[in-house]
């Protein structure tokens, strides 16, 4: 009869067809009903909860907010994986430029001391030609030598 007190000895476990509603007293279900406080009710009378129970796999429904975070997920393990690729290629790079840097260093010393030795080789052949010059037969003024080359040596040592 409308209006009637229930019992509050039963539950909504012991009615039919209420399953995942078990456990909630009788008066409870009521004055949930009667106050409009779905809320909690109405997750538990989801049609998603019966759709689970139907087949003989559960259905998994995701909803958009699942969609986007499983998309968000995949991105960013994406860009991690591209951060450390590019993190490991910029470690190579920077490798790579520092050995290219040493080895240029060196043949750049290397070259500094040929330079050193070659203008030393120089000063010696010039002094050898200067040395030579009082007793070569050949005629001198058909032999010319540059002006910063002709004496500076040859006095130095004369000067000793």
């Amino acid at each position: 009869m409308p209006g009637q007190i229930p019992d509050p000895s039963v539950t909504a476990g012991s009615l039919p067809s209420l399953g995942p509603l078990a456990g909630i007293s009788a008066t409870t279900l009521t004055d949930k009903l009667r106050f409009g406080d779905f809320h909690d009710i109405g997750t538990m009378l989801s049609p998603l909860l019966f759709l689970d129970t139907l087949g003989k796999r559960p259905i998994v429904i995701k909803t958009e907010r699942d969609e986007e975070e499983e998309r968000r997920k995949r991105r960013r393990e994406k860009n991690k994986v591209a951060a450390a690729r590019c993190r490991n290629k910029k470690k190579e790079r920077t490798d790579y430029l520092q050995k290219e840097s040493e080895r240029l260093e060196m043949l750049n010393s290397d070259l500094k001391a040929q330079i050193e030795e070659l203008k030393l080789e120089r000063q010696q052949l010039i002094l050898m030609l200067n040395r030579h010059r009082p007793t070569c037969i050949v005629r001198t003024d058909s032999v010319k030598t540059p002006e910063s080359e002709a004496n500076p040596l040859l006095q130095q040592l004369e000067a000793k």
